[in-house]
Order: structure tokens, then C-alpha cells, then sequence
């Protein structure tokens, strides 16, 4: 093996470790203030989710001392706890960020590990944020380094990797020196969990808590000495060799802090597989311009992408949740409510008798060149038309981003219901100006209700 394929761990270590934010564009913190604000939208709206109240019930009672907010809610619970909660909760409405290269949803594990141990352990706006850039930094270029391989195979790689830039990110925050940081990787190394079957159930979004969870731990643990490889992720038992058949080292070493994969990062317009947004797109288009009804449509086919039957291919999802892998149920529900929100992947709507008459009349077919933005919709109706719609690029891709305005809309419509209109504004301005609080414990704060 190269130097470049023996000393992986370590270079990576001693980039996240001598780092200095005054070198980080600013076109990098700002996305990264993005990045948050979506991140705490989404948890603070999933935190009233039934996932949330279980996770509660079965670990409360082993809960630790309460040093930290679980976002959305008055309870408090241990840092180790509040890591897992929020991030489950901020991923249970499949509504979070996605790094389209690698399919990760980037600040889910590093946000859920970083907001509660800022809480504890006070640092200001400004080492947060670095923090935060470093972590998303750590795991999306593991993740380029594995993926589509490990991904094929079946593993979850928001969970994989983003146990790496959890912990890479609280170490940061702790200060931890190269050689504890390398064990802080070797811990997350050694964690790296979570498969791609669980799709369409609560323990997906349990996932990505955990992967903040463990990761938090590691760098505690490094913090304290708790030893580990030095090469966990280059070596031949070590992450990349075990876990794929894909191992592009280059990707994670090379030009690192000239450039940043943040600059990458999505944000959702709806709370479902972004495989399908594409069509939803179409769908919605075609609905809005000739006045349709389910009532009206014989059948819809659509043309996608490969990935979007491999991931969403689910022709009769029976829960909310399932009907997020559905894209069959996804275009069903755009047709007849002309919206997909939260509120439409329910229960109740994937049941809806009006939205699975549409629904099964939904074909779909691989295109080999449509891109994964992209999708062609074509609706037959009752009356011998014919109406199509060409989407090049998805709303919400690189291509076609939510705007600010778009952004503060979404977080708002996720989080008023929870802290009320005012409070949700509040937090919104936290986010945005995370860069200047002398204290980012303020950003929990803003993100829970009063008692």
C-alpha cells in the first residue's frame, strides 16, 4: 500500500484538529447556518412523533443526570440521550439535508452530537460552527470514499459515515489532540452501523440518533484516553476494507480545507426518499395546469432513474412511514391533494381510499438516462387526453435550491406547532447568526418550549 493508503486516519486527524475557521470561506459558513436551520426545523417538528414518545418510555428510566434539551419538548436528558433523541427526531420525517454524491443526510449525526454537548459544555457560535464544518467535512468524504459500493451492498451510509463526523466534530469541540483523535475515529470506526432494510421504520431515523450517540462517545472516551487504532479506517480490518469493496482514499485526504463538501448539501422541499421529488415535481406541475382530479386520470407512468424503484419501489406501503419508500403512494397523494407535507405521509393518507384508487394506477420504468434529478411524467386521462411534464432538475437540488424564503417557510411550517410562530422566528435568527452568539448553548434554548 502507498503512504496515501497507510496514513488515511491520520492525515484526516490532524486536518480536523489544526483547522482554522479564519481559513473557511465564507460561501462555507453560510451554507453551513443552512445546514443547521434546516437540521433544527426538522427535529424540533419530528419531536412530537411516536418514535420519540417510545424511545422515551423504554430509555427514560435509565437516563442519566438531565444536562440537555430534547429539541421540541420540555423534557431534558443526559448529553449521551438528548444525541440520541434529536437525531432521531430530526430524521424521523425523512425532511433533513442530503449530500446528493453520497445519498448521507450530513448534519443529523454531527448537529445531534454537537447541539447537546454545546449545550453542557458552553463554546461560542464560532467553534460551533467549525465544528459542525469539520464533522459533515469527516463524513461525506468518507462516504465519497466508499460509495456506491458500500451503499449497493446494503448498508445505511448515513449511519457509517456520520458516526465518523459525530465524533470528529465533538472532539473537535472537546480539543482533543491528533493522536486522541485518531482514536476518537477509531471509535466511530468500530460503531459504524445501520442497514438499509430498516427503510420505512422507526429504527431508520433510530439510526441516525445513534450514529450522533456513538460518535459523541468516542470522543468523550478519547478525551479520556480510551485507546484504538491508529489506522481504523485505512487498515485491512478497518472500516473501508470491511465494510466495501470500494476504498478511494484520494477522495478523503485530498484537498482537504480547499475544498468543502458542505458547498454540496441539499435541502428537502418534501419529507420523502429525494429519488422521488423529481416526479412529485411533475406531478404537482401537471395538477396545478389543467385543473386534474384523481377522479380524471386513467393511469400515470412515470420514467426515473434506477435508484428510484430500487429505494421507493414499495407499490403498497400500509404506514406513514412506508409510504415515504413509496413513490407510487407519493405520486398518488400529489395528484389528489395536490401538496406532499408532512401530513401527507400519515397513516391515515397512505389509507386514504382516494389516494390508493390513483396510486394504483401509478407504473413506473427504469430510464438508464434520466438523471436522478430528473424525471418524465406522463398522465393519460378519462377524456383521451394525454399531459406530460419533463423535469430536468428536482426543486430543492443543487440546480434549483430552496431559496431562504423557501427555507424559513419550511421551518416554520415544521416548527410553529410546536414553539408557536414567535419562538420558531427566534430560533431562525439564532441559526442565522449562529456565527456571532457568545454562546451556542443559545440554539437549544431557542429550539425548546417553555415548561
Amino acid at each position: 500500500m502507498s503512504t496515501v493508503d497507510t496514513e488515511v486516519t491520520k492525515r484526516l486527524a490532524e486536518w480536523v484538529c489544526e483547522s482554522d475557521f479564519s481559513s473557511v470561506p465564507d460561501a462555507v459558513r453560510d451554507e453551513a447556518a443552512r445546514t443547521l436551520l434546516n437540521w433544527m426545523g426538522c427535529a424540533v417538528g419530528g419531536s412530537g412523533h411516536e418514535s420519540v414518545d417510545i424511545t422515551l418510555r423504554a430509555l427514560g428510566p435509565f437516563m442519566g443526570e438531565p444536562q440537555a434539551s430534547v429539541l421540541g419538548r420540555t423534557e431534558r436528558a443526559d448529553v449521551l440521550h438528548a444525541s440520541l433523541l434529536n437525531g432521531l427526531s430530526s430524521h424521523v420525517f425523512d425532511f433533513d439535508d442530503t449530500h446528493l454524491q453520497t445519498i448521507i443526510h450530513p448534519a443529523g449525526p454531527v448537529a445531534s452530537a454537537l447541539v447537546p454537548l454545546a449545550e453542557h459544555r458552553p463554546v461560542s457560535g464560532r467553534d460551533f460552527l467549525h465544528a459542525l464544518i469539520l464533522g459533515v467535512e469527516v463524513e461525506c468524504r468518507i462516504g465519497n470514499a466508499v460509495y456506491p459500493d458500500h451503499y449497493d451492498t446494503g448498508w445505511h451510509i448515513t449511519g457509517t459515515a456520520g458516526v465518523f463526523g459525530a465524533a470528529a466534530a465533538a472532539g473537535r469541540l472537546l480539543g482533543l489532540d491528533v493522536q486522541r483523535m485518531c482514536w476518537a475515529l477509531a471509535g466511530a470506526a468500530t460503531q459504524a452501523a445501520g442497514l438499509r432494510e430498516m427503510f420505512g421504520t422507526m429504527l431508520k431515523p433510530f439510526l441516525i440518533g445513534r450514529a450522533a450517540q456513538n460518535g459523541l462517545a468516542a470522543a468523550l472516551l478519547a478525551a479520556e484516553g480510551l485507546t484504538g487504532s491508529e489506522r481504523a479506517l485505512e487498515a485491512p480490518r478497518g472500516f473501508a476494507r470491511v465494510l466495501s469493496t470500494k476504498q478511494d482514499f484520494a477522495a478523503i485526504c485530498d484537498g482537504l480545507g480547499q475544498s468543502y463538501e458542505i458547498l454540496l448539501n441539499t435541502y428537502k422541499p418534501y419529507p420523502c426518499g429525494v429519488v422521488i421529488h423529481p416526479s412529485l415535481d411533475g406531478c404537482i406541475r401537471l395538477k396545478q395546469e389543467h385543473g386534474l382530479t384523481g377522479e380524471d386520470i386513467e393511469a400515470v407512468e412515470l420514467r426515473v432513474h434506477p435508484l428510484v424503484l430500487e429505494l421507493t419501489g414499495n407499490k403498497t406501503p400500509q404506514t406513514g412511514l412506508q409510504g415515504k419508500f413509496s413513490v407510487y403512494h407519493a405520486v398518488g397523494a400529489a395528484l389528489v391533494l395536490g401538496r406532499v407535507g408532512v401530513a401527507e405521509f400519515t397513516d391515515e393518507v397512505v389509507q386514504d381510499p382516494r389516494v390508493t384508487a390513483v396510486r394504483d394506477r401509478v407504473s413506473a420504468v427504469v430510464d438508464d438516462h434520466i438523471r436522478e434529478a430528473g424525471a418524465v411524467v406522463t398522465i393519460r386521462l378519462k377524456d383521451g387526453r394525454t399531459v406530460e411534464e419533463v423535469v430536468e432538475e428536482a426543486s430543492g437540488s443543487l440546480e434549483c435550491p430552496l431559496s431562504d424564503e423557501d427555507m424559513d417557510a419550511k421551518v416554520h411550517a415544521l416548527a410553529d406547532p410546536m414553539l408557536g410562530e414567535a419562538s420558531t422566528r427566534e430560533m431562525i435568527r439564532a441559526c442565522r447568526g449562529v456565527a456571532a452568539l457568545e454562546d451556542a448553548g443559545a440554539l437549544a434554548r431557542a429550539a425548546t418550549p417553555s415548561a
